[in-house]
């Protein structure tokens, strides 16, 4: 397993959290949010998603990935 860690902008509250963290597992990865920092750490199979594919999920819920 990988582990990455995102900066999200846009998120400010639990709802966020919630899409932001469900969204990863819908593609199978997990994902860790944190409000204070605004950034996910993500862990993921290498062999089944890249980055690309990480962000994309994050960015069709209305975040942006930078």
């Amino acid at each position: 397993m990988a582990q990455v860690t995102l900066n999200v902008e846009g998120m400010s509250c639990n709802h966020c959290v919630k899409a932001v963290e469900g969204a990863l597992e819908k593609v199978g990865a997990t994902g860790k949010v944190s409000l204070e920092t605004k950034q996910v750490n993500v862990e993921y199979d290498e062999s089944k998603l890249n980055v690309e594919d990480l962000k994309a999920a994050i960015e069709d819920q209305g975040y942006d990935v930078v």
